[in-house]
């Protein structure tokens, strides 16, 4: 299956090179008919070699209809941004430590008042009091997941 990954890769990127905006859409059932596998595998493919990590960013809509919006980032806007998604934030992130980081991104100006107060009260433990356990990790792929839209 693994050659079968290094198709459907190579594909989305040479679509991905071609789009204009540096965006695609496509149909998750629509290329795994293309390639002739499950949807399963495509899924498998954008987890592993299509994430946030790797310079890119995916929406999706699963269901008859459902899509996926592939959009490459674009890293050299902000290396910053870029080295506190990738390795400050980490895989687990306390509440002070994320208080401590939307602090310093007020402080820079990349984020406004409002955003801030938003990411802040997003981050809180009330707002996660139905996450008992991993926590901290969720609350790191929130923030994580939130920055990457300065990215776009």
């Amino acid at each position: 299956m693994a050659g079968l990954s290094n198709y459907i890769e190579r594909f989305i990127k040479e679509m991905l090179q071609e789009a204009e905006d540096g965006m695609i859409e496509i149909g998750r059932n629509d290329l795994a008919d293309q390639f002739h596998c499950a949807p399963s595998q495509i899924n498998y493919v954008l987890s592993t070699r299509f994430t946030p990590y790797k310079g890119y960013y995916i929406e999706s809509r699963r269901g008859g209809s459902g899509y996926i919006k592939i959009m490459k980032l674009s890293w050299e806007k902000d290396e910053g941004l870029k080295n506190l998604i990738c390795d400050t934030i980490g895989e687990s992130l306390t509440k002070d430590k994320a208080a401590h980081i939307v602090r310093t991104l007020l402080d820079e100006e990349i984020i406004t008042e409002n955003e801030g107060k938003l990411m802040l009260h997003a981050l809180e433990d009330m707002a996660l009091t139905r996450v008992t356990k991993d926590r901290n990790e969720v609350r790191a792929d929130i923030l994580r997941n939130m920055l990457l839209v300065y990215l776009r």
